[in-house]
């Protein structure tokens, strides 16, 4: 017989957690008729109920068989999931169709992405779903990609707007997402808040459900609370990670077993508005020409051990994420920003790199011990070019500088690539709001700081190689042949030569750069080569590091917020047999590399280069989300700009001084025809002669700023073309297209099939494509 629900069940239709219950718990057959029985179902409720078992059982909740249904405990052998986390650099997925309030928590599938064709940018990140073939085996699931499948809510965070008619729709903050959905349940929304949805069915045409009311989109933290929403960055530590963290705080650090240099006026020179001090540096002249330097890195490996709760969140972190407004650590506050950190006045434990460095610059000899420091003083990067330059700067000071000297000219010797690349710094005030966007400036005081970090990651490099001991090296490979050969047949069309035949060098770009006189030219150039480069990115097979322009290099100087560091750290304790701390109560005894570490040091890498990019992607879009608040009440002016990108369908531009990547449509470019060229990558008026080319300075009009999505238009100041309409009512588009509406640039026409006429019609645009060799 049957056991029946809970004496309390009251009648009507069951929950699908409920009917999972009753079936896992039946003597005998638990088919629909049972199930029906069991919840006092009759007429429509038994129609109803043939629905819901009917998806239950495509979502693998169930077999599906009609006569005896029962629990899979599994998935479907193909299905939809959702990778909800990056392990050790393999995704973890789950269902994707599991609803929130089912009892039973989701399997955990491990995702095996194809090795065929697989590229570092080809990674699964979360959020992503996929179609995949599953199995279960004797360590639980796995699932094999079949392909990957677009998002399943297109812009799941935005904002709401409310038509004529009175339907709400949900307005995208990705600017990659060209369309609203319609949202089937407001959640007490109001019309222009930021909320937080989730798909309403399994069709997009069900619209979304809200979950979550954010508040004012324009507000202070909504900005960077879109990009952690939207890359997935996770931001609240658990309860174990937490209760760690305090632990691990209450640490001791004692000078019994720590080389104690509390005597050394060590300095830590940060950004004014740093939250955290992974580092401090000092000098002093040996007397022999040369120097001797020591280079003071917060301890992380001390507190943050192998296997607990602490090192688990922080690797899957990877790293910091530091937003105008806030840092979403790799480490919970109470070790990141105080115990961890190099707090001027403060005993702290320490990682200590001594260095003696020879009067040509060149790293003579290095030794790595835990140490006990005080920071002299904390001094902002501003504050200590001032003293240098007023000749008011501490001795300790003016040494810094002296021993950058010999450093800097043993920089000069190895020639690595030089490439002014100026960064956005946006500044608010106490309520958070935007008060200027500038370009940082930078410093010698910048430069000093560098080049003692440099001297101790090359250092932390060779100490592990000369060891034999694991090394995450930061690698920086050479330009591919395939960028090489786009780089020269563009440098072509300035008639300079690129010649393949030699080896390639940073002094080789460095070169070409200062024979460069007209600052125009020269920005097209340092664009191109710029482009031409490879991304950067962690792993445990040494390539060297081609922009600096050294044979090995590791992370070493940053390990608050960088777990690669942590790793580094942790090989140079068992590599040179440093203090390995006592057993304290529930925290892990081992502070050097576990087994884990060491046996699975590429999958780690591949994850961390994963967090980093991840973060790189999340940090733009906040700024770009600033840079267009700061000029939403600026449309209409005219700025002077420079173009950053050239496609078929029209070119980008950033405001020189400023930033922010905005477009100009091609049908805003007037009645002449236009050639995409692309090997020299401009757009040629066939009867003017009108060229808009990567880094050429032009005067353009701000047409659009959206600060939801960071997305900016220009156009012409004076042009025939047709002419950008301001974001505004949606509705009308959203009744007359199902795509962009015009001028909005959508996707861009196929390159070859874009013209402007008269009237800013379609039409023809020839486009001149690289010859095929």
């Amino acid at each position: 017989m049957n056991k029946r629900p809970r004496t309390n069940q009251p009648a009507g239709m069951p929950t699908a957690a409920q009917v999972i219950e009753f079936i896992q718990t039946a003597d005998g057959a638990a088919g629909k008729r049972e199930i029906a029985k069991a919840f006092g179902l009759k007429g429509q409720e038994k129609i109803a109920l043939k629905k819901l078992l009917r998806d239950m059982a495509e979502e693998g909740l169930i077999d599906g068989k009609k006569t005896a249904y029962h629990r899979m405990g599994g998935v479907p052998k193909v299905t939809v999931l959702r990778v909800v986390e990056i392990e050790d650099g393999e995704p973890l997925a789950i269902p994707d169709s599991w609803q929130p309030d089912d009892a039973t928590p989701p399997p955990r599938l491990r995702v095996i992405e194809p090795k065929k064709g697989r590229t570092r940018q080809a990674a699964l990140r979360v959020g992503d779903r996929i179609l995949a073939r599953t199995e279960e085996t004797g360590g639980g699931w796995r699932a094999h990609v079949m392909k990957k499948l677009p998002a399943k809510t297109e812009g799941m965070m935005g904002v709401v707007e409310i038509d004529a008619n009175g339907k709400a729709w949900l307005a995208p903050v990705d600017k990659r997402v060209r369309q609203s959905s319609p949202i089937a349940d407001l959640g007490g929304a109001a019309a222009g808040q930021l909320v937080m949805t989730e798909a309403a069915g399994k069709s997009q045409r069900s619209g979304v459900n809200v979950i979550e009311v954010l508040g004012d989109p324009l507000a202070p933290k909504s900005f960077s609370l879109i990009a952690i929403s939207k890359h997935g960055i996770p931001n609240v530590f658990g309860e174990d990670t937490l209760a760690e963290a305090e632990l691990a705080a209450k640490l001791p650090v004692s000078a019994e077993t720590r080389e104690d240099l509390r005597h050394l006026p060590i300095v830590a020179i940060d950004p004014a508005d740093a939250r955290d001090h992974d580092d401090a540096i000092w000098a002093e002249p040996d007397g022999k020409g040369g120097f001797r330097a020591v280079v003071a890195i917060a301890d992380v490996s001390y507190y943050v051990r192998p296997g607990g709760a602490l090192d688990r969140e922080a690797r899957k972190r990877g790293n910091s994420v530091y937003f105008p407004d806030r840092v979403v650590p790799m480490l919970p506050e109470v070790l990141s920003a105080d115990v961890c950190s190099l707090r001027q006045g403060e005993d702290r434990a320490a990682m200590a790199c001594h260095m003696e460095i020879s009067g040509d610059g060149k790293i003579m000899d290095w030794r790595f011990t835990r140490a006990l420091v005080k920071i002299d003083e904390v001094i902002a990067y501003e504050d200590a070019q001032e003293r240098i330059d007023s000749g008011k700067a501490a001795t300790n000071l003016a040494n810094l500088w002296e021993c950058w000297k010999v450093l800097a000219d043993a920089r000069a010797k190895r020639d690595p690539l030089e490439l002014d690349l100026p960064e956005r710094r946006v500044m608010l005030d106490d309520q958070g709001k935007i008060t200027e966007i500038a370009i940082r400036e930078r410093l010698d005081a910048h430069r000093v700081v560098e080049e003692f970090m440099i001297s101790a990651n090359v250092a932390a490099a060779k100490a592990l190689e000369s060891k034999t001991a694991p090394v995450v090296y930061r690698v920086h490979e050479t330009p591919s042949r395939e960028k090489l050969v786009a780089l020269r047949e563009y440098l072509e069309t300035f008639g300079k030569k690129l010649a393949l035949g030699q080896v390639i060098t940073p002094s080789l770009f460095n070169r070409m750069l200062k024979d460069v006189t007209d600052e125009a030219e020269k920005a097209q150039v340092m664009e191109a080569v710029l482009r031409s480069q490879t991304q950067a990115y962690y792993g445990p097979n040494n390539a060297g590091h081609f922009g600096l322009s050294l044979g090995s290099y590791a992370h070493f100087t940053s390990p608050i917020r960088r777990y690669a560091d942590l790793l580094v750290h942790r090989s140079l304790v068992d590599a040179f047999k440093l203090e390995q701390p006592k057993p304290q109560g529930s925290i892990p005894p081992l502070s050097g590399l576990s087994d884990r570490d060491r046996g699975d040091l590429a999958k780690i890498s591949e994850a961390i280069s994963g967090t980093e990019r991840r973060a790189m992607e999340a940090e733009r879009d906040t700024i770009d989300r600033y840079v267009a608040a700061w000029l939403s009440a600026r449309v209409g002016e005219t700025f002077e700009t420079r173009i950053t990108g050239v496609q078929s369908f029209g070119f980008f531009a950033t405001i020189v001084g400023l930033g922010g990547d905005g477009l100009v449509p091609v049908s805003t470019l007037g009645s002449d025809y236009y050639t995409y060229d692309e090997a020299a990558r401009a757009l040629i008026g066939e009867r003017s002669g009108t060229r808009f080319d990567t880094g050429q300075k032009l005067e353009l009009t701000l047409a659009e700023a959206n600060p939801l999505t960071g997305a900016l238009k220009f156009q012409l100041p004076e042009t025939d073309g047709q002419k950008i309409e301001p974001r505004g009512n949606r509705t009308e588009a959203r009744r007359s297209s199902k795509g962009p509406g015009k001028g909005s640039g959508g996707k861009g026409p196929q390159a070859g099939k874009f013209r402007t006429g008269p009237r800013g019609r379609p039409g023809n645009i020839r486009h001149q494509g690289r010859k095929k060799k």
